[in-house]
């Protein structure tokens, strides 16, 4: 399996939730000078979105080269046309990724910015309000929704700027000679100085050369794990080889904990209830997070890896939508991650190791029918999910 590409000497700071990602994010796009490249999956039509994209608009407007790709299915076709159109009065090109499901079903779920190359944000925060609900905005979280993305400055950003240049030649109709100019200007990215302490890799999913990059930088990681693994994640149905990693990493000794997100969507809930018995039974603990909607893509392996990103750990995410994570090797950065996530495990509901004895036949049944259909659905759309 081929290893995470980690650079030397990079500065990545956690940011949690938008409280803290657009602020940080908002200011680096006023002082950009030369180049924007933004990236999202969900750009909503609310306080936030619109604070974005006034940021965006003034930049173009003073001259920067601001190019942004935003999903369809996940901004909704109204919202795309409307920014589209706003965007390019401004002189932001910006770039619809798979409208009407034009190219399959695959979606772009990354959310990608580059500043200058000099700064990038990587991580699992849509443009959104933290306090609307990602599937339903007129519905109001009890608390702001719970996710993270990174800042970084160093080597990483080149990396980062060159898969964002390639995204936006994919997403586009572009003749020769434009390929050929932006390739030139891609063969043009030098190496980023950096004096941060950190050792990190920037790995995506597609579906081209990097199909299965993400889930295997992960089981990487489980299957060199000797202490703990610690992860959060909101839709929890990866395919077997994810799972039996988890379970083995348990049988071993090490402490491995999963704290996932419930109550958005039943089915998925029931998906991720199927599993529940083998991974107790191998010594996994099992924790629900209800207090609001867990949006985290996060993990923490032993003392010093950890990662962030926007890839769930479900058939979608690691076998069939686009998807971005960083990496990084540090003890520094992995202890406040840990703590992030050890103080969103104390917010949730453990699963008994004896809880499946007091769920009814029936029950049962539904989550293993619940699973069967959305195996079966992705085999369909997702090749190499077991």
């Amino acid at each position: 399996m081929r290893s995470v590409n980690y650079q030397p000497n990079n500065k990545v700071s956690l940011l949690e939730s938008g409280v803290e990602l657009f602020p940080a994010l908002l200011a680096e796009m006023d002082a950009a000078q030369h180049e924007i490249h933004f990236e999202t999956y969900i750009f909503a039509d609310d306080d936030t979105g619109k604070a974005v994209e006034q940021a965006l608009i003034a930049a173009g407007r003073r001259g920067v080269k601001v190019r942004v790709v935003i999903d369809w299915f996940g901004s909704g076709n109204t919202q795309c046309r409307r920014l589209k159109a706003a965007f390019a009065e401004a002189g932001v090109f910006c770039r619809i990724f798979n409208p009407w499901f034009k190219k399959g079903v695959t979606r772009t779920h990354r959310k990608i910015t580059v500043i200058d190359r000099k700064v990038a944000f990587v991580g699992g925060i849509n443009v959104n309000d933290d306090y609307l609900c990602d599937y339903d905005p007129h519905k109001r979280l009890p608390a702001p929704r719970w996710d993270f993305a990174v800042r970084v400055v160093g080597p990483l950003v080149a990396d980062i700027h060159r898969e964002a240049q390639a995204q936006w030649a994919r997403v586009g109709h572009m003749g020769i000679l434009r390929r050929l100019d932006l390739f030139r200007e891609m063969k043009r990215d030098g190496p980023v100085a950096g004096s941060g302490p950190m050792q990190a890799g920037f790995v995506v999913r597609d579906n081209l050369r990097n199909r299965r990059t993400i889930q295997r930088a992960y089981l990487q990681a489980i299957g060199r794990a000797r202490h703990s693994i610690l992860m959060a994640n909101p839709y929890f149905a990866p395919g077997r080889k994810f799972r039996e990693a988890l379970g083995r990493a348990a049988e071993r000794g090490v402490k491995v904990t999963l704290l996932i997100g419930v109550g958005e969507f039943k089915l998925q809930d029931m998906v991720a209830h199927s599993f529940y018995p083998k991974l107790l039974g191998c010594g996994v603990t099992v924790v629900e997070y209800q207090k609001t909607q867990l949006h985290a893509k996060v993990a923490v392996i032993d003392e010093d890896w950890a990662t962030v990103g926007s890839s769930n750990c479900d058939g979608l995410s690691l076998f069939l939508n686009q998807e971005a994570n960083v990496v990084v090797r540090d003890a520094g950065f992995a202890r406040s991650m840990r703590a992030h996530i050890e103080a969103g495990v104390a917010e949730g509901v453990i699963i008994p190791c004896d809880h499946f004895k007091h769920v009814g036949r029936f029950k049962r049944a539904g989550y293993e029918a619940a699973y069967f259909f959305y195996k079966l659905v992705m085999r369909i759309v997702a090749i190499g999910y077991a």
